[in-house]
Parts: structure tokens; sequence; C-alpha cells
């Protein structure tokens, strides 16, 4: 069963590489397309290389920690989870960069084409963290035979994951913020306009961020989930314990690749806009629908041959929670549902009324999830016990191949949006790149709820091994360390929070004197005689995104390290829960109600309420600016944050038992 994994795993691997050359073999377009296209790919690949090189430092440091404190193959095992996370988020970025000229290229001719080649590239990163995330967990178990192990390599995972998305996020924010602030406030001038000194640096922050830092949080989300129920499965059952959560992982990669190959649009003339975009939606929806069927009738099967019903019943959990909290942020998220119409309306009293109306939809948007989340967990336990809450993390990333692809979807379209703007093609191209940017920031909203979910279900997991792990029984919540612990991982989901939305401010400040700089100093760049110097705000941007990602990952590492040695063990059962209840709420409410400020913005954008240039207009933009960093930066960061304090603290809980 493990050798047949491993094949499933190296299809998924393959299939990835079937998937590039035929992006490859796409039109890249005209010269201009190509120029446009290659200023992102430059800012991006530098930036990460950039970033690249003061992770490595990071990692060097806790692999000699590790080496010392725990033993050398947990180093080296941390370091090889780092290093397949770092190479997902390179390899997803740079083909997103790829086909992001492509993509507005075959708009050109044909919608259908057009989504062919931003959605294959997608698939590059849904399939490759799949494949390889299963691939190196087997051949860790394979060399080591030894379960604990793998906690090494989720960790790395982790680490990777954190600096990606928080990195990313900020950068992808600061450039966002600045140039909307600048650009649409005070200059009045569209969204994506070349005579913008932002505008490459914003495009640049779609790949670093939504890319490159979702596919590494997803990858960490999944690997993670295969292994919190790999360590269970080994201690209650044995070596056997290890087949039941692979073979389920294996099942979903190929639910996903078929799935794939369904969503297809069809070639249709004389579609208006919403026509265009519901053929989109469709088609979307096609594959996931087979993906999750297909995966039911595997995990029947599969659960059948354990002889454990309750094991299936513990995957359907999985997969329901993940569907609902989808669905639910689709709900708070689309233009077509009453929250975002609600913040359309609200901002023709000004900006004060946006602000606390998004406010309002994103608390309310926790209590369905939070429900959820709940009778997951219940059940979960019920049928199989801590065992069961760790495998029902497995249900809900099932499908993670066809999930991932359809979120990295968004940012490839809407990077194409912005190239057809910025090369000034013609008015269909930009209607049919808007339709595939309208479905794309949904999937985008919707993959930052199941990312949300899914860290839910995983963290949850995490807490179940950290207490297996410690030997805890039960923690006594009137305890007063325990409470103390709880108070200290509320209070680090907000510190957290607080250090990387001000990292975006201080971000976005430097880009917006920047591009008023420009603006002032360059004559002629307003009227489009002069061209604006993208590099300036590229540079500006990366050095604040990698000076101000450290304290966030060094926080999540040292508290509950800290809470460990001093508080002891049980208060910091206490730390990891108050972590996640407050981190997955407050996680849901800055995604949801990002997701809605933003796609209110976009519905006044479509020639709603006064359209653009109007006080509604005005009123949104700027809500939408408050919005960025809650969705794309402190929200996602969250899911990670979450778990990894949970992994540190399984890592660590041999270290924590000498001061006990």
């Amino acid at each position: 069963m493990i050798y047949l994994s491993i094949i499933i795993s190296l299809f998924a691997v393959s299939f990835t590489l079937f998937l590039i050359r035929q992006i490859k073999k796409t039109p890249p377009g005209s010269e201009k397309i190509q120029l446009i296209s290659g200023h992102i790919q430059e800012g991006a690949k530098a930036f990460l290389k950039r970033e690249f090189k003061v992770l490595a430092i990071v990692l060097g440091v806790l692999a000699a920690a590790l080496a010392v404190l725990i033993e050398l193959r947990v180093a080296l095992i941390f370091l090889a989870g780092a290093s397949v996370s770092g190479l997902c988020g390179y390899v997803g970025m740079r083909v997103a960069t790829q086909a992001n000229g492509r993509c507005a290229n075959s708009a050109i001719s044909s919608l259908s084409q057009a989504f062919r080649v931003s959605y294959l590239a997608g698939s590059v990163m849904g399939m490759l963290v799949v494949g390889l995330g299963l691939l190196g967990i087997l051949m860790v178990w394979l060399i080591f035979e030894d379960a604990q192990l793998l906690v090494g390599y989720a960790f790395g995972a982790s680490l990777v994951g954190l600096f990606l998305r928080v990195g990313g996020g900020i950068f992808t924010k600061s450039a966002d913020v600045g140039a909307d602030l600048v650009g649409k406030v005070e200059k009045g001038i569209p969204e994506d306009d070349p005579r913008n000194p932002a505008v490459i640096a914003d495009a640049v922050g779609d790949n670093v961020g939504d890319i490159a830092g979702m596919g590494s949080d997803l990858f960490e989300s999944y690997v993670s989930a295969i292994i919190s129920s790999i360590v269970l499965g080994v201690s209650l059952f044995g070596k056997s314990g290890l087949i039941l959560p692979v073979l389920l992982a294996a099942a979903g990669i190929l639910a996903s690749i078929i799935g794939n190959f369904l969503v297809k649009v069809k070639e249709q003339v004389n579609l208006g806009f919403q026509e265009q975009t519901e053929e989109i939606r469709k088609a979307m929806f096609r594959g996931q629908l087979v993906a999750n069927i297909l995966m039911v009738v595997a995990g029947w099967f599969i659960c059948k041959s354990f002889g454990s019903t309750e094991m299936f019943l513990v995957l359907i959990v999985g997969l329901g929670v993940g569907i609902l909290i989808g669905e639910v942020t689709k709900y708070y998220t689309s233009d077509k549902y009453k929250p975002v119409l609600g913040i359309a309306k609200a901002s023709q009293s000004g900006t004060s009324i946006n602000i606390i109306e998004g406010f309002s939809q994103g608390m309310f948007s926790t209590l369905i999830p939070a429900v959820g989340i709940t009778i997951a967990m219940i059940l979960a336990f019920k049928f199989a016990g801590l065992y069961g809450v760790a495998l029902s993390s497995v249900g809900i990333l099932a499908v993670l191949g066809i999930n991932l692809s359809s979120d990295c979807y968004g940012p490839i379209v809407d990077n194409a949006a912005g190239i057809a703007e910025m090369a000034n093609l013609p008015k269909v191209v930009r209607q049919r790149t808007d339709a595939l940017d309208s479905v794309g920031n949904t999937t985008a909203a919707a993959g930052k709820g199941f990312a949300i979910g899914s860290a839910g279900l995983v963290a949850l997991a995490w807490i179940a091994t950290f207490f297996q792990a410690a030997n805890i029984e039960m923690a006594n919540i009137i305890d007063s360390k325990v409470i103390g612990g709880l108070f200290i991982g509320a209070a680090l989901v907000f510190l957290f929070c607080a250090i990387t939305i001000r990292a975006v401010s201080r971000g976005a400040f430097s880009v917006v004197e920047e591009v008023r700089r420009q603006f002032r100093e360059i004559k002629g760049l307003m009227e489009g005689k002069e061209k604006p110097d993208y590099s300036k705000c590229v540079d500006l941007t990366t050095k604040r995104a990698l000076k101000e990602m450290i304290l966030p990952g060094t926080l999540a590492i040292l508290v509950p390290i800290f809470c460990g040695i001093i508080l002891g063990i049980e208060a910091l059962g206490g730390l990891l829960i108050g972590a996640l209840v407050s981190g997955f709420l407050l996680a849901i409410m800055m995604a949801n109600a990002g997701g809605a400020w933003d796609n209110a913005k976009k519905y006044i954008e479509s020639g709603q309420l006064g359209g653009k240039g109007s006080d509604a207009h005005k009123a949104a933009v700027v809500g939408d600016t408050v919005g960025d960093p809650m969705k794309d930066t402190a929200g996602p960061s969250l899911n990670i944050l979450i778990k990894l304090i949970g992994k540190v603290s399984v890592i660590f809980v041999p270290f924590f038992l000498l001061f006990g």
C-alpha cells in the first residue's frame, strides 16, 4: 500500500510537468504583453530569492538548535520539510508569472482558451503540493520508520509556510494599499493604470502572497493533517496505523486529477459579462463536485477494507465541514448575496458606515463555521476518539489538489486583467479578463475560508497529538496556570495580528510616499508622456516585507517554548487551546470582512450605485484598503500560527518534561 501511494504521488508530480508543457505551448503574446509580464516575473523572482536568503539563516539556526536539544535526525528532516515547502511555493509562483501574460493574450481570441491556460497554471500548484507532500512523508517513513520523526518534517513545512505567508502578505498588501490610495483616491486613475508607479509591485505581490504564500500554507496543512494522523495512528495501532491516512490522501490525489480534467469552459460567442462568469463558475463546480463524489466512494471502500464504518463517517465529517465553510465564505464575500450588497449600499453614506458594515458582516460570518467545527470535533471524537479528530482533518484536505487549483487560478487571472489594462488591449479582452477575475475573487475568498477551516481541524489534531505525547489525559481548566495559558494563547493571536497589520501600514506608507514623489517629480507622468520607475516600488516593498516578517515568526516559536518551561506542560496545553479558539474566529472574521469589502468595491466599479469615481466608490476603496491586510496578511497567517505552535510543542515535549 505504501508503494502504491508513492506511485500515485509520483504520478501527480509527473502530471504537473505535463501541465507546465501545455502552458508553455500557449503563445506568450505581443512584445508589450511579454515586457509587462517580464517585469512581474523578475520582481517576484527577486523577492523570493532575497526571502530565501533570510530564511536560510533562520532555518540554519533552528536546525542547529534541534540537533543539540533534540537529535540530529530531527534537524535533517526539519530541513527536508522546509526545502520541499519552499520548492512548491517557488515553482508554483514561477509558472503563475509565466501564465499571466499568456492568459491575457489568449483572451484576445477566446474566453475558453484564456480560462484554460490560467486554470492549468493554478493546477500546477495544486497537484505539486499534494504530490510532493505525500511523497516526502512516505520517503521519510521508508528511511527511518519512526512516526515521531515526521513531526520535524511538518515543523519545517510550517516554518517556511509562515514566513512565505507573512512576508508575501506584507509585500502584496503594502503595494496594493499604496497603489489604491494614491492612484484611485488621490489621482482618480483606474486600477492597474500603467501610469501608477506601484502597479507592477501590486502584480508581483499577487504572486508572492497569494500563489507562493497560499501554496506553502496549504502544503503545510496537508502534510500536517497526514502526519498528525500517522503519529496518533501508529501509537494506537502500530505500523498499520500509517496506512489509512496515506491511502485516503492517495485516493484524494486521483480524485483531484480526474476532477481537473472536467473543468472546461465551452467556447460560446456573444455572451454578456454575467453569462461568462456563470459559465466559469459552473465549470469549476462540476470538477469539484465530481472530485468530492469520487473521494466519498473511494473512502468508503478504503475504510471498509479496514473493517471500520466509523472511520468512513469521520472522513465524511471532514469533507462536510470543509464544504460548509466554503459555502459560508461564498455567501459572505460574493456580490450575489446580501452581505456584500449591504456593504456596497452602506458606501453611499460614507467611509465610516462602509467600514462599520464590513466589520459587522465579518463578525456574523464566524457563527456557522464555529458551529460546524464544533459539531465536526464532537462527531469525530465520538466515532474514533482523538484519532478521529486527526483523520477528519485528512478528510477536509482530501481533495486539496483541485481546491488549491481553483484558488491559485484567482491571482493569475487578476494579473492577466492588469496586463490587459496596462497593454491597452481591446475592450472585449478586458471584459473577458474581468469575467475571469470576478470568479477568481470568489474562488480566492473561498480558498481562504477553506484554508482557515482546514487549519482549525488540523490544529485540533496537533493539540490531540500534543496531549498524547505529553501523556496528559485531561487539563484542569480551573487551574490558575492553565487559565494563564489560555489567556497567553489568545493574546499571542492578537499580538501576531497587530504586528502583521502594522507592518502593512508601514509598508503602504512608504509606497504612498514614493508614488506621490514620482507623480510630483516626473514631469508628464500623469499625462502618460513619461514612464514611472516601477522597480523602485518593488525594491522598497521587498525590503520592508523582509524586515517585518522576522518578529512574527520568532514569536510563534519562542512563546510556546517559554510557556512550557516557565508555566509547565499543562499550561502549554491551555495556550494551544486559547490560540486555536481566538485564532480560528479572528481569521474567519478578517478573511470574510476583507473579501466582502473587496467585492463591494468591485460591485460599485461594475457600474452600480454611481460607478467609478462616485462618492460611494471612494468610500468602498478605503474600506477595501482596510480589509486588504486583514484578508491577505494577518488572517491567512493565523492559519499557520495555530498549527505551528502545536508542532513546536510536540517536538519539545521531552525538553519540557526535564523542567517539569
